[in-house]
């Protein structure tokens, strides 16, 4: 009985329990339908703006990631990485070490080649965590979902960013294989620092960058190393944000990481006991890439001026494609600055190569050069405030030095100088600043206009007699220094003023300032075309070495201008080049015209204004030359060239200011020029004999140009009173257009000088008569023009002279001033080289602010041969010719 109560009691407390049992089941169901159902609907709400996305779209948004392009130097010597944020290359999943590979499997994705996408238990297990703000946080993104992360979404830390996440990676494990989602989360994951300072991203940019290695080269510890930098890139990486190497505490957080890495692949299976213990010991510091400059610190000028020429290209190139015509960029300010600023972006981020013309040996060589050169001038200092600090400070002001290097044919830039210090001063001497270029203006604009109108030849006469127009009257470098009649030829090698802007008086109304235009000339102003001075340098604006240097190429390649370029070509990450330079010659110059005037300026080498720098030569060529100064030595120029090779070198202050000062100290602002041409010419040859020596070529004559004689007063046919008074003459013409004969009309009856040929000679610009001859030259023509017995009784005087002892010297070959400036040293204290003592004008001389200057002039004014000073200021004169 007892037994039968206890059974019932039992089921009917079994039932109770059942029933109990299925209700709560019901309502734990229910309840968890209903919390799935609201999970289910707020990760609804949160994923509801995403759009579907489409495989190609998702495809395209993952594989498409900033690469950064690389600089070249000529002859494809990498010069490195364009400067950017972020530095990456790209690279194939089976140019990866196997040990990087396990070593992210290990610590980021254990289970990647079996989930599909997610794996749910880290999911509920990093919400849990973040629920209960737990302290520790281990983390549940898959390399899917890190992939989402960085190339689709962002880094915010919201529900609905992951949620996001969460639908993307699944429906990107539909659209790409596992071995292409790890292949493109290798080459986007940040890896910190590289031995530069700069952030890098990428596989393949980390093991170059930390260990100077491929990411195929990654031995076991390395790749361990670097698997475990993405977890905290800055903390991990072992360099700081200037490329130097971590203290030893910073960089036992990177080794400490790399030893949990190595733990993890030994417990995942990826590697055995042995190589476990092996790595551990081993001395992962010793492989750290030593810290390097970066490519904009130790070649600046080349970097920015690379990267600058690269923009304006791909900016044409964006144009194009966007079906603009690229010379509206030229003319529309606002449509440059978009497409200069796509074109910015586009290299930055797109693994462009941009290889380049610059020889990097040439390069190197005259930096070195620059470096070591020890006559630029007095430093002086100025004061500056701090952008940083606020403060004020006082910085060096130097003497800034622009020089540039280009190949003829081509208009190939070899290389250039950029100034004395990036850091001190960042403008491009020889590509951007914009200078007077003295009287290297002056073959440009004068004498080969000249002989290309058939106005003169190289030996025709030209006037050295000062003038006044307008209240301008300007002079020689020393004022009495006025020659009269002298050849074209002794003009230029000497540089005197007077007769270039005598000259250039005669033809200025045909717009000889367009021939400027034609050679690369950038920056002319309406002024630059009407003003006498332009003949002598002075341009409103001025001309930077590059253009000056590629002007007198143009003589070079026989009167063909040939616009000078650095970038080569321009190839996208794919291999396919995109731009590829081709050069084009544009006739400026007739072929006839060229070489007279390229004679000419041999001889400013052989005896003028810059015989220092042909003496300061290590090896002979067939070189042509033109030095010029303008208005109180405030820039000081040589440019010459041989039939391969232009060099051009200028040296100034950045703010204008006179370099004939401590001239005891420095030499002559000239001289200076002179003597650094010549070291410059000579690292070149260094680096190239060839090139500097032109292989031994030689200017030739083209068909047309004739060695004529003539009559050296009137340039006309030689007349027997002409020869007979001494003044034939014989030099080149150019036949096509020009030839000596017209009769004679220097002379009249009696012997003397014809009035109406002296009013031809001084032309529009007058001046004084009596000066049409120098005294030497009128010396010759009484000569001739006395009667036979006096010229008989002279002879025997001379006979007389002949017989008497000479007490000064025993050698006939007299050693003169000129002579003597060929062969002193530059250290001389005694007797220093004064090569290129310029042309000025009196008012010049008196806005001099040196302090040393007039005693310098006093001690030097008997022994100096420099002839090229410029009065080049924009306002020494007018074209008004009324």
């Amino acid at each position: 009985m007892t037994s039968m109560r206890w059974m019932k009691t039992l089921r009917i407390t079994s039932s109770v329990i059942w029933n109990l049992c299925l209700l709560f089941i019901t309502l734990a169901v229910i309840g968890f339908i209903f919390v799935g159902s609201i999970g289910a609907g707020y990760f609804a709400s949160l994923v509801k703006e995403e759009p579907l996305r489409a495989k190609a779209e998702m495809r395209s948004d993952i594989l498409t990631y900033d690469e950064t392009s690389d600089l070249y130097f000529a002859g494809g010597k990498y010069l490195g990485k364009m400067r950017s944020d972020l530095e990456r290359r790209e690279t194939t999943l089976d140019k990866v070490s196997p040990n990087v590979i396990n070593a992210v499997l290990a610590t980021e994705d254990e289970y990647f080649y079996e989930h599909n996408g997610i794996v749910p238990k880290a999911v509920f297990r990093g919400l849990l965590q973040d629920v209960t703000n737990s302290s520790t946080q281990t983390g549940g993104s898959t390399l899917t979902q890190q992939l989402i992360k960085n190339q689709i979404l962002t880094n915010e830390v919201s529900y609905e960013r992951k949620a996001k996440e969460l639908l993307l990676a699944m429906r990107l494990e539909k659209f790409m294989d596992k071995d292409e989602i790890l292949e493109a989360y290798l080459n986007i994951i940040p890896y910190g620092r590289n031995a530069s300072g700069r952030n890098i991203a990428g596989i393949e940019t980390a093991a170059e960058g930390i260990f100077n290695k491929k990411a195929s080269e990654l031995n076991l510890a390395q790749a361990a190393y670097i698997a475990g930098i993405p977890q905290s890139p800055y903390a991990y990486t072992p360099f700081t944000q200037q490329g130097k190497l971590k203290d030893k505490d910073s960089l036992a957080l990177g080794v400490n990481r790399m030893k949990t890495v190595l733990y993890r692949m030994h417990e995942t299976g990826y590697i055995t006991d042995k190589q476990y213990k092996k790595a551990l010991k081993y001395k992962i510091k010793k492989d750290f890439r030593k810290p390097e400059l970066r490519p904009e610190e130790k070649y600046p000028y080349v970097t920015y001026e690379i990267e600058s020429r690269a923009k304006d290209i791909m900016a044409t190139i964006l144009a194009k494609k966007d079906g603009l015509d690229p010379k509206r960029l030229k003319n529309e300010k606002k449509l440059k600055e978009k497409y200069t600023i796509l074109a910015d972006r586009e290299l930055r981020s797109k693994g462009y190569k941009i290889y380049s013309t610059i020889d990097k040996k040439m390069y190197d060589n005259m930096q070195n050069v620059k470096d070591n050169f020890t006559y630029y001038g007095a430093t002086f200092k100025k004061t500056v405030t701090d952008s940083e600090t606020g403060k004020s400070k006082q910085v060096d002001v130097p003497v800034q030095v622009g020089s540039i290097v280009m190949e003829n044919k081509t208009g190939k830039i070899l290389s250039f100088i950029g100034g004395r210090d990036f850091k001190l001063e960042e403008l491009n001497h020889a590509t951007q600043a914009k200078r007077s270029n003295g009287s290297t203006m002056k073959p440009l604009l004068v004498y080969a206009p000249a002989i290309e109108y058939g106005l003169i030849g190289a030996g025709s006469p030209v006037v050295d007699v000062k003038f006044n127009i307008n209240g301008w009257s300007p002079s020689n470098y020393t004022e009495s220094d006025n020659r009269g009649i002298i050849s074209a030829r002794e003009a230029l090698k000497d540089s005197q003023n007077l007769p270039a802007i005598r000259l250039y008086s005669q033809i200025m109304n045909r717009r000889p300032a367009d021939l400027l235009v034609k050679n690369g000339f950038s920056n002319l102003d309406a002024d630059d075309y009407t003003n006498y001075s332009t003949s002598i340098g002075a341009l409103k604006y001025g001309v930077t070495v590059e253009e000056n240097t590629n002007a007198f190429a143009t003589f070079a390649n026989g009167g063909k201008f040939v616009d000078g370029y650095m970038i080569s070509k321009i190839v996208d990450s794919d291999g396919k080049t995109v731009y590829k330079h081709k050069s084009k010659a544009k006739q400026v110059y007739s072929p006839q015209t060229s070489y007279i005037i390229t004679d000419m300026m041999r001889d400013v080498l052989k005896q003028g204004t810059g015989t220092t720098a042909n003496a300061g030569l290590k090896f002979s060529a067939d070189f042509a030359a033109k030095t010029g100064t303008s208005q109180e030595y405030k820039d000081v120029w040589l440019v010459g060239y041989n039939p391969d090779i232009s060099l051009g070198v200028w040296m100034g202050y950045d703010t204008p200011q006179t370099l004939y000062q401590y001239n005891e100290t420095y030499l002559q602002p000239s001289t200076r020029i002179n003597l650094l041409w010549a070291k410059l010419m000579n690292s070149v040859y260094d680096s190239n004999p060839k090139l500097a020596t032109a292989s031994g070529k030689r200017f030739s004559a083209p068909a047309g140009v004739v060695s004529q004689t003539f009559c050296g007063l009137s340039g006309r046919a030689l007349s027997s009173a002409c020869s007979k008074a001494g003044f034939s003459r014989t030099d080149l013409f150019n036949s096509q257009v020009m030839l000596p004969t017209s009769p004679d009309d220097s002379f009249n009856s009696s012997g003397g000088l014809n009035p109406d040929f002296i009013s031809r000679m001084l032309g529009i610009l007058g001046g004084d008569p009596a000066g049409i001859l120098s005294p030497k030259e009128k010396e010759k023509l009484d000569a001739a023009n006395k009667p036979d017995d006096e010229k008989d009784q002279d002879k025997d005087k001379n006979k007389d002279k002949d017989k008497q002892p000479n007490n000064n010297s025993s050698n006939s070959n007299v050693n003169t001033d000129k002579d003597k400036d060929k062969n002193q040293k530059p250290n001389s204290d005694n007797n220093k080289p004064t090569t290129d003592k310029d042309n000025t004008t009196e008012q010049d001389k008196d806005k001099d602010p040196s302090t040393d200057k007039d005693k310098d002039k006093d001690k030097d004014k008997d022994k100096d041969k420099d002839k090229d000073k410029d009065n080049s200021t924009e306002n020494n004169g007018t074209s008004n010719n009324n």
